[in-house]
């Protein structure tokens, strides 16, 4: 059973809310600059906040780097600990099924909200609104450090699946083991500036649109709208219903999530330049750099977003390896649309 999300905001709060976000979003990217937060953090409307009631308890909060991230966790709170990355546009909903099948394991599961989802939120408002995934991934490990937390077992899908290679990649010491789906997703500035084949191209479609004044108003204005026909792209065999769509779309409701949507994929084509607290570890990923700690990547067989082909980003993986095939109609949001292949992955990939 999956108890639905539940916002605290009025029909017009909402409105208000939607008119405001929009107004903020043409603000900060009129120019090709970093975005920043419209208002202070400590004054956001009670309307951007989500309170989820989740399978296994309500949402925890930490102080952590930059920002108050807001998690859930489930199973003993001495067992090894797995921390499951989620992806654009989704939320933390993606593990509803994973994380009771690692807790009956004795995992220690944590499933934390993206810097603009959910509940989650910049401690300042002077911090730039940045979606890079240097940032994204540097959020990984000041998680870690702020829930002590030396060593994990990272799984993740879509950004949630590069932040935990990038992590793998630059901080090995902290990851026991890994699982991404789709295998190696690091790239880089200079690598986004090649032209990729034209049915390749149009696979990206959203990311040419994110690159104008326009397609960075119509997601906010649109963002439910918008979120859903990815998910239904990416997982054309998904039969998913509304009420599992409207319940992780409610973390979209942000107050950053435009802002942080909009500059990643910004960044990716070069539009927009990173923070110079960023610059080392983007020089570091710029060389691709190989991934040694145990890995198990998953590919769905009806994988509907842009991804690579698992037999170019093998070599990638220096340590102990496995790939899966997971059939069935399997779509972009594996750990959701197969839960049980996504557990034991993350199961084995701890053994391997």
């Amino acid at each position: 059973m999956k108890p639905a999300l539940h916002a605290t905001s009025s029909a017009t709060s909402r409105r208000l809310l939607g008119l405001s976000v929009l107004a903020a979003a043409l603000m900060q990217f009129g120019a090709f600059g970093v975005a920043q937060a419209a208002t202070p953090d400590a004054a956001q409307p009670a309307a951007a906040s989500v309170k989820a009631d989740l399978p296994f308890g309500p949402l925890k909060h930490v102080k952590a780097g930059l920002l108050d991230v807001a998690y859930a966790e489930t199973g003993p709170a001495d067992g090894p600990v797995v921390i499951l990355l989620h992806g654009w546009p989704y939320d933390i909903h993606s593990y509803d099924d994973v994380a009771p099948l690692l807790a009956a394991k004795g995992y220690r599961v944590l499933m934390p909200y993206a810097r603009g989802y959910g509940d989650t939120r910049f401690l300042s408002r002077q911090t730039p609104r940045n979606g890079q995934p240097a940032a994204l991934a540097s959020d990984v490990i000041d998680f870690m450090d702020a829930l002590k937390i030396k060593q994990a077992v990272l799984g993740g899908y879509d950004w949630g699946a590069r932040s935990a290679d990038i992590v793998s990649a630059l901080w090995p010491e902290r990851v026991k083991a890994l699982v991404s789906v789709s295998g190696y997703l690091i790239g880089n500035q200079a690598a986004g500036k090649n032209p990729l084949p034209p049915k390749a191209e149009l696979q990206w479609w959203y990311q040419f649109y994110f690159a104008t004044d326009r397609g960075a108003a119509g997601y906010a204005k649109n963002t439910h709208d918008f979120a859903k026909l990815i998910w239904q792209t990416a997982s054309p065999k998904w039969a998913f219903d509304d009420a599992t769509f409207d319940r992780s779309a409610k973390a979209l409701e942000n107050p950053d999530h435009v802002a942080i949507t909009v500059f990643n994929y910004r960044w990716r084509l070069g539009l927009v330049q990173g923070e110079r607290r960023y610059e080392a570890l983007e020089q570091k990923l710029a060389t691709a750099p190989s991934i040694g700690v145990p890995t198990i990547t998953l590919e769905g067989d009806a994988n509907g977003a842009p991804h690579p082909a698992p037999e170019d980003y093998a070599k990638r993986f220096t340590g102990k390896y496995q790939f899966r095939l997971i059939d069935g109609g399997i779509g972009h949001n594996l750990p959701q649309e197969n839960p049980q292949a996504f557990a034991k992955a993350i199961v084995d990939a701890d053994r391997l």
